[in-house]
């Protein structure tokens, strides 16, 4: 599985996390903090694909713009 969508499409699946999940981005980074600490993106959406049953695109998706944010916080 790969973490890259097009830009396009990994802004809609963003976009449609909240109606889908019932929870925002913010709080879906919380849960990623608070998770395992691994070290690849793979293997950060594995887990959270498999632990809360999100598909893998979706799961991808956040890792992705979770670790796109995470950068940002540091400059």
């Amino acid at each position: 599985m790969s973490l890259s969508h097009s830009p396009d499409t990994h802004s809609k699946l963003i976009a449609r996390i909240p109606q889908v999940t019932g929870r925002g981005l913010p709080e879906w980074f919380t849960t990623i903090e608070n998770g395992p600490s691994f070290l690849r993106c793979e293997e950060r959406s594995h887990w959270l694909a498999e632990e809360h049953g999100l598909s893998h695109g979706y799961a991808a998706a956040l890792v992705r713009e979770h670790e796109r944010a995470r950068r940002e916080r540091h400059y």
